[in-house]
């Protein structure tokens, strides 16, 4: 194995802490409420605020569904699953207006931590830095990284930590859209 599988139906939803919709956490580093990492992907049904997350750093995607809006008072930025991850400040809790009906949406939070989040390209190889890397997969296919390989289900994360040199995934079929999201962390420095 490459590294942890977790599928997004495997895991039980939580509701958010404002109360406005639910998520799903798939991963946290370290484990536990201390975490400086965390993925999950949240499940939008209404319009309504983002809960505060003073101190972190988010990274949003669209992954289902038809999009939002996020107002952040100064400034809306719209979202959809073909535009590029979204980089804001936790304690900028924006209102979020659906843009056609329910979304689903990835998140990576940072708390005393860097990284990203970038659209998976298919059969293109990606080359993580830090301590740990991870795929969410959109579509089934199968990752590659050197010499190993490790099949994936559509809506499911991969973790790798300490990441391969470069990671690449094919999609089992061409759908013209993103096929993934290559997440990446590492300890700030002090």
């Amino acid at each position: 194995m490459l590294g942890e599988l977790h599928a997004v139906d495997a895991v039980a939803p939580q509701p958010w802490r404002n109360g406005g919709g639910v998520t799903r956490e798939l991963f946290t580093w370290p484990a536990g409420v201390s975490w400086n990492v965390r993925i999950s992907v949240a499940d939008i049904d209404a319009d309504g605020p983002f809960s505060a997350f003073p101190g972190v750093e988010r990274w949003f995607a669209v992954i289902d569904g038809h999009g939002v809006e996020l107002d952040f008072g100064d400034a809306t930025q719209r979202i959809t699953r073909d535009d590029p991850a979204l980089r804001f400040d936790g304690a900028r809790a924006p209102l979020c207006r659906l843009l056609d009906g329910p979304t689903r949406d990835l998140n990576l939070m940072l708390r005393g931590a860097r990284g990203a989040m970038v659209s998976a390209a298919d059969h293109r190889p990606w080359s993580p830095a830090g301590n740990g890397c991870a795929l969410f997969a959109a579509v089934d296919g199968v990752v590659h990284a050197q010499g190993g390989r490790e099949r994936m289900r559509a809506r499911s994360l991969l973790v790798c930590a300490p990441p391969p040199a470069t990671l690449r995934f094919a999609a089992d079929s061409d759908t013209g859209a993103t096929v993934g999201w290559w997440l990446q962390w590492s300890a700030a420095k002090p």
